[in-house]
């Protein structure tokens, strides 16, 4: 496949790198496992809250992305089957949300054992629907 006229081969889109997404950072600040359950956080106006905040004005994409995705509970792992990002960049990303304030984080109901059965269960269903 070339360009009109220009004999070169046409350029695929360039794909932004996962890691340019956290700025090159792998850890997150809170614990989210692949059952973790997230939800978007509403304004006092009862809207998505998708303004940006912090000193970058402007919102990524896939911040904008995975917030309206999460107007509904989904788990991690949903979010990143969901919008094909990959699952750690998806913790990076949902914990720089949390700690805006923007999602909130459910804890699992995980102790010290096994996760509950039906909760796994549930999250395979899910993406079993994906």
């Amino acid at each position: 496949m070339t360009t009109a006229g220009s004999g070169r081969p046409a350029r695929k889109p360039a794909r932004v790198r996962p890691y340019s997404l956290t700025g090159g950072r792998t850890r997150s600040g809170h614990v989210l496992l692949v059952e973790t359950f997230v939800a978007a956080l509403e304004s006092p106006d009862g809207r998505l809250d998708l303004a940006p905040s912090g000193l970058n004005s402007r919102m990524l994409p896939e911040i904008r992305a995975i917030i309206e995705l999460c107007a509904r509970m989904r788990s991690v792992a949903e979010v990143s089957a969901m919008l094909k990002i990959p699952l750690g960049v998806v913790r990076v990303l949902l914990s720089d949300l949390a700690d805006q304030g923007k999602i909130r984080v459910y804890g699992t109901g995980r102790g010290p054992g096994q996760p509950e059965r039906a909760l796994l269960e549930r999250v395979l269903s899910g993406l079993r629907r994906l």
